[in-house]
Formats: C-alpha cells, structure tokens, sequence
C-alpha cells in the first residue's frame, strides 16, 4: 500500500518587526517545509510586510484579522507555526475559531501570555520612538528590528501602543485542544513556558538552550524540533 502523503498547508506568522519574508523565507525555512510537500499560508500581520501600515494605535485592537482571513474557505484544520507576537496571535485565533487548527507551534511567548510588563512595553515603544535608554539592551533591539529595511516605525510603535482585544485566561486557554508545541529559549525573557503549556489540555514544552528570543527562527535546534513535530521532515 503506498505512504499517505500528508499535504496539510502550514500557515507561518512572523512576530513584531519582522514579515513572513525575513523570519520564514530567507532562513531556508519554507523551503524545507515544501521539500516535504506541505504547501505555505504566509501571513504578514498588520503594520508589517505587505500588510497595510496604519499609525493610529485603536487599528491594532484585534491582530487576528490576517491570520483569519488566510484560513482556508473549506474549514479544513491547518497547522501553524507563529513567533513572539505571531505566537500570541495564532493562540488567540484558536480561542475563537476552534477546530481552526490541527497543529500549532508557539515559539517565543511563555510568563508573558500571563504577566503583562507595562514597563517594559513603555521602555520598548521610546526606544522605537527614538527616546530609548541606550544602556537597555532589549528594547535597544527592537529598535533595531524596527528600524529595518522596509518596516514602518510609527506603525510598530503603534501596534505595541494597542493592549490586544482578545484576552487569554485559564478558561480560554483549557478550550484549544489541538496539538501544541511550545518552544522558548533559556535566555529569552519570556521564559520559562510552563504555565502556558500547564494551562493547555494537548501541550508540550520544548527549551532552546542557549538560544535567547531573537536568535529563536534562526536556532537549528527549533527547526528540528517544529518539523518533527508537525511530521514535515524534508525526504
């Protein structure tokens, strides 16, 4: 009997800063997923990529939007892989649109699904604005993401200006049933993730080590894992 080919698309969300270009294509990573035969959604968030760029803060309420209108028409559930934001994002797609997806990859988010830092949001936002303290070395960076070829400053400042409308708790969180790999690295700031996986019904856990939360798309040891996972290892 001939091997069952699994051609389940794969939808891939950047996170903050980036596109789906920068942080799934020029790292090889959607070519290895088509050596596998899984076709590609890829999704430029708002105020990012291809997306529309809009300055006012309230644009940003609701960043599930994109993610929902690449779904496909059929219903069929997908698997995803999101980084940082594009994780945040995916995850609040799957508390509103259950059986969206079969598979999820949540790379990059843990304590602060739970713990919102309002400081740091603050100290990050000035140095986008150009009024950072340049010993912060964190929010230094993402300056420096924001300040990348083709991205829109006053549009990325304005994305962090907008608390998200979709709030994750507990209960939500115990509704998205799917298969979830959560993937963060030791020396990200938003690790560890063992709430987040706890606070799912089919989560596991995997640390990236020594890998922090920039190097994360780029870690050779995540690429393992998230083809393994979502059984799209390259023939």
């Amino acid at each position: 009997m001939a091997e069952t080919i699994d051609n389940t698309p794969v939808m891939c969300v950047h996170g903050w800063g980036g596109s789906f270009t920068t942080t799934w294509e020029r790292n090889g990573f959607t070519a290895l997923l088509a050596d596998a035969g899984r076709p590609v959604i890829g999704v430029d968030l708002l105020g990012h990529g291809e997306a529309p760029k809009p300055h006012e803060p309230e644009a940003y309420a609701d960043l599930t939007t994109r993610v929902v209108d690449a779904l496909p028409d059929n219903g069929t559930a997908i698997d995803a892989v999101g980084f940082s934001m594009g994780a945040l994002t995916l995850l609040r797609t799957a508390t509103e649109h259950p059986g969206a997806f079969r598979r999820l990859v949540l790379a990059g988010i843990g304590k602060n699904v739970f713990e919102r830092d309002n400081d740091r949001t603050a100290k990050i936002v000035a140095a986008v604005d150009g009024n950072g303290d340049p010993e912060d070395n964190v929010s230094r960076l993402f300056a420096q993401y924001a300040g990348q070829a083709g991205n829109d400053s006053a549009a990325l400042s304005a994305v962090l200006k907008q608390p998200q409308r979709i709030r994750l708790t507990d209960e939500s969180l115990a509704g998205v049933n799917c298969e979830i790999l959560v993937i963060v690295g030791d020396k990200d700031f938003v690790y560890p993730a063992d709430q987040l996986v706890d606070a799912l019904p089919n989560a596991q856990g995997t640390v990236l080590k020594n890998v922090d939360h920039f190097a994360t798309p780029e870690s050779f040891d995540f690429v393992d894992a998230v083809l393994e996972f979502l059984d799209a290892i390259p023939t």
